[in-house]
């Protein structure tokens, strides 16, 4: 699977993200104008020492994503979606989108894909989750359907990273 992060903003979150594209075997792209510099130390600290378990690729805009991978389904992650990201079906291909922290996916990218656009529930009033957990919540669930494929039922242990 793969996470695609549109001008992402805050390294933390950027980081925390690829810690658990390491964690889960998935590819993370960052999409630009990225708002830090990759080698912000924040970002770096936010990462761990996992950095060396995750395929980062950089794409100049979201146009690029879209022609490097045709045929590849999408999920939109959106505040504004029309359906629960647990009613759609992931496969180990799929690729889930998620906005910069202020402002979300662009609504040319929206309305362009709505049929592929999913939403976390929350409660009326609340604006969204952070990004790191929101992504975390849908990877996981697109995790789950696949049986978790791939993943071991405990850790690496001790001193076993890069």
């Amino acid at each position: 699977m793969h996470i695609v992060l549109i001008e992402p903003e805050i390294p933390g979150n950027t980081g925390n993200i690829a810690r658990l594209c390491a964690a889960t075997g998935m590819d993370l792209h960052l999409v630009k104008p990225l708002g830090f510099s990759t080698d912000d130390k924040h970002l770096k600290r936010a990462g761990l020492d996992y950095w060396c378990m995750v395929k980062v690729h950089y794409h100049e805009n979201f146009q690029e994503v879209l022609g490097a991978y045709p045929g590849r389904r999408f999920h939109y992650c959106s505040t504004k979606a029309p359906r629960a990201y647990s009613d759609a079906a992931y496969t180990e291909e799929d690729f889930l989108v998620f906005g910069k922290e202020t402002a979300g996916i662009p609504e040319e990218i929206l309305e362009a894909h709505w049929e592929s656009c999913v939403r976390i529930p929350m409660v009326s009033g609340a604006r969204s989750l952070n990004l790191s957990n929101a992504v975390a919540v849908v990877a996981y669930e697109a995790l789950r359907q696949q049986g978790f494929a791939g993943l071991a039922e405990s850790g690496p242990g001790l001193g076993q990273f890069c």
